[in-house]
């Protein structure tokens, strides 16, 4: 279950941790329809739908991976698409992406790949001893034994410890939100649970925002503070885990129950 002490704060700090405002965006056919979602600080957000309706094109536009033709993504307030670049380096700095294979480099070590998640700014002014303790720490963070795993390369660890390190390396810069692409996909049951109690962990010790997309909803729901349902491009459902399980809408419960409702097989 989600965390009942850690409190979803709108005003605190001067607003939401992410709004999604009229965002649209078409590529061979509209994929983004003017989606209109808020995400408090220190939320699980789950954003659930079918393949195809836009969710992991949701999720790179928070940053600016893929630019909206219309509408906008704010960061703390601040547009991610009207600002300077000074002014985007620093919320993409509040922002860490967990890409939906870990996206390890295959020649890198685990503590190249983790590092590479500092600037080349922070590379450089920390040094060799401070970058090592900071990938150390990361590691500890994800539950991995970091002096045994450093030195390795991605292909010498397992698929849930891939993971782990792609979180790592998301982390090490402490970032105020992570997004997360599809974190299990292709995991077994057992990794899986892992990935999510590691999600949880992270919100708990740090306070972290979540925004992850997924299909898995029974590992997600029990982390999450809210789901928000994306078909064809607009956003469907939002409510809570419960809300969601009770909901009466034929998309919802053809998600719950892994069916095709009419509606999408005449699509």
């Amino acid at each position: 279950m989600a965390d009942p002490n850690v409190m979803l704060d709108n005003t605190a700090q001067g607003g939401p941790a992410v709004e999604y405002v009229d965002l649209f965006k078409t590529f061979d056919y509209p994929v983004l329809a003017g989606v209109n979602l808020t995400v408090a600080r220190g939320e699980i957000l789950a954003v659930v739908g079918h393949s195809g309706t836009g969710k992991s094109v949701l999720l790179k536009t928070t940053i600016g991976l893929i630019t909206p033709d219309d509408g906008d993504v704010r960061i703390d307030g601040q547009s991610v698409f009207d600002s300077t670049p000074r002014v985007l380096r620093e919320l993409r700095r509040k922002v860490g992406y967990v890409f939906q294979n870990a996206a390890l480099f295959d020649s890198m070590t685990v503590y190249e790949n983790v590092s590479q998640g500092l600037s080349d700014r922070e590379l450089r002014e920390m040094g060799r001893e401070k970058v090592t303790d900071k990938v150390v720490e990361s590691l500890d963070l994800v539950n991995m034994d970091a002096r045994a795993v450093m030195g390795k390369l991605p292909s010498e660890l397992s698929g849930g410890m891939r993971k782990r390190v792609g979180i790592a390396r998301a982390i090490i810069g402490r970032p105020e939100i992570l997004l997360y692409d599809e974190p299990v996909t292709g995991l077994d049951p057992v990794n899986a649970t892992v990935v999510h109690r590691l999600i949880a962990k992270l919100r708990q010790e740090l306070g972290i925002t979540s925004i992850i997309v997924t299909h898995d909803i029974e590992g997600t729901l029990p982390i999450a503070d809210r789901v928000a349902m994306l078909d064809r491009g607009r956003i469907r459902f939002v409510g809570t885990p419960d809300e969601f399980r009770a909901s009466a809408d034929v998309l919802v419960r053809a998600f719950l129950e892994r069916d095709v409702p009419i509606e999408l097989e005449q699509v």
